[in-house]
């Protein structure tokens, strides 16, 4: 491999490596289904819901929980932690036509043994709708806004790194599909990094080019 194209890959690699380290703002998750009642309400549920995450500053953190607007009927009725590196529930914002507060019943995620390590709640981090249960839930088009105080000496970065790694979870129930039938969801893991993409496959093109220059020239 050339002195060039070493130079190159050095900054490919530091590159990528700055672009990983660096603080993120914000990361939007997904849900999956882990209860299966009806195939069609969890793929409601995994195509219109999504929770961001970002950094509220003064050592909070927000989850801010949306129903896509226009989207099939569903009506996100409870909300549920595992574990992580958050403190309690700071606040709670809820949007227009949303009504919300502290606690939950039942207790833990509906169907949260169904997913290995079983999904246990953690004290005090469960929210759900006031009732009328599913009027007041996060409807096609609504939110949902709950705050986070962190444990002390915890990052919105530690967050983010537990959502990737699993140590932190978030469930949330939903209710309200024209099914009549009910579904639970977990969200899925923190969406690589871009910079991390980069690192990458700058690695593999480079290595490839200078691959290729040892053959040519062994030719």
């Amino acid at each position: 491999m050339s002195r060039v194209l070493k130079n190159n890959l050095w900054v490919c690699l530091l590159s990528a490596l700055f672009l990983a380290s660096a603080p993120a703002k914000a990361a939007t998750l997904s849900f999956y289904c882990i209860t299966n009642n009806i195939a069609g309400d969890c793929a409601i549920g995994e195509s219109q819901l999504t929770v961001n995450v970002s950094d509220a500053g003064s050592g909070q953190v927000l989850f801010h929980f949306k129903n896509l607007a226009g989207g099939s009927a569903s009506s996100i009725t409870d909300v549920y932690f595992d574990d992580g590196s958050l403190l309690g529930i700071s606040s709670i914002t809820n949007g227009p036509g949303v009504s919300f507060s502290q606690d939950a019943s039942p207790p833990n995620l509906p169907g949260g043994n169904n997913i290995s390590p079983p999904f246990q709640t953690t004290a005090g981090f469960l929210a759900d709708s006031d009732p009328a249960v599913q009027p007041n839930g996060v409807n096609p088009g609504e939110w949902l806004k709950i705050y986070f105080s962190l444990q002390s000496g915890g990052t919105y970065n530690d967050v983010i790194n537990e959502l990737g790694n699993g140590q932190l979870r978030i469930g949330i129930h939903v209710q309200g599909f024209a099914s009549g039938g009910s579904e639970s969801f977990v969200n899925n893991p923190v969406p690589v990094p871009a910079a991390v993409w980069l690192l990458g496959s700058g690695l593999v093109s480079l290595v490839a080019i200078g691959r290729r220059k040892k053959i040519s020239a062994r030719a």
